[in-house]
């Protein structure tokens, strides 16, 4: 899917080394097609970083998206430069009289705090509630999605022992959902995170559906019923180093932390990172525009009900 930047967002340049097809907005005026139009509202502090990783995977299917990104009004980090701010970002004011086809949140390094007291969680809950009369599907990325089962569902999330870092296999419990169509038996994915959901707490919800869960890594896949919601409590969208960029960094703050598990092909030196989970990350996202998104919006956002 080529996906309408700005000419001068960095993803650009990452994303066209790599031989993935993005579209600029000197190009993308000229087709008269109607794009899908999709928020992200990028939580996470290195914010370059998670934009090339999302684009990425937004980029593998024939139609145009139009993209808008977002970010929180009531918090602003310092990990990324203002000026990239500035002109690539809109908060939720900018954009809360529109309606878009579909919407990803990604996760947050707050999961050790409560939600209430986090800084910017009443305005999550302003957005959660506006996307269910102005967006399409929303997918939520790991804390995103114990955020919003906590708020719509009122499912705790519980403190792991250790944190669960590194990347596990998985099955698909819901084979009929076309979330997951095309899944192997068993697949891989990478999860970084201090907390998680318990699958009872899930299943007491006749509206939710279980899709995925691990063995190790416990749920990983939940949705509503109706696909306007979906929820992933790991990180599919992981380039291959990021795992290891996250080790490191700990480990030089003096925090105590083990490797990522089933990650390095020589163990002894954290050396030599092995990705498994590519296909079926471009799999999920690409599954998630063309059935919940694209098949499902009407051809007038303002139909969206």
């Amino acid at each position: 899917m080529p996906v309408n930047i700005p000419d001068t967002l960095p993803a650009y340049r990452t994303l066209t080394k790599e031989n993935i097809f993005v579209m600029k907005e000197s190009r993308a005026v000229h087709q008269d097609i109607r794009p899908l139009k999709i928020a992200i509202l990028n939580l996470m502090p290195i914010k370059i970083t998670t934009e090339a990783q999302l684009l990425r995977l937004l980029s593998n299917s024939p139609i145009q998206i139009e993209l808008t990104l977002l970010m929180t009004e009531s918090y602003t980090g310092t990990n990324t430069p203002k000026e990239h701010l500035v002109n690539f970002y809109k908060t939720f004011q900018d954009i809360k009289d529109m309606k878009f086809d579909g919407m990803i949140v990604t996760g947050a390094p707050v999961e050790h705090m409560e939600f209430e007291d986090v800084a910017y969680w009443k305005e999550i809950e302003r957005i959660i509630e506006w996307t269910e009369h102005h967006v399409t599907s929303t997918l939520y990325i790991c804390w995103a999605s114990q955020a919003a089962l906590y708020y719509k569902f009122q499912i705790p999330k519980y403190s792991l022992p250790k944190k669960l870092f590194g990347v596990f296999a998985h099955t698909v419990h819901t084979k009929e959902v076309p979330l997951v169509r095309g899944f192997d038996d068993v697949f891989y994915a990478p999860h970084s995170r201090y907390t998680e959901i318990k699958k009872e707490d899930v299943k007491k919800h006749k509206d939710l559906v279980l899709v995925s869960d691990s063995a190790d890594a416990g749920v990983y896949i939940v949705m509503d019923k109706s696909g306007r919601n979906i929820f992933v409590t790991g990180h599919s969208e992981y380039d291959p180093l990021t795992l290891d960029e996250e080790f490191k960094r700990d480990r030089s703050k003096g925090m105590h932390i083990d490797p990522p598990q089933n990650y390095y092909a020589d163990e002894k030196s954290f050396k030599n990172p092995v990705v498994c989970w590519r296909g079926h990350s471009h799999l999920l996202f690409s599954n998630w525009l063309n059935y919940y998104v694209y098949q499902t919006t009407p051809f007038h956002l303002e139909d969206i009900q």
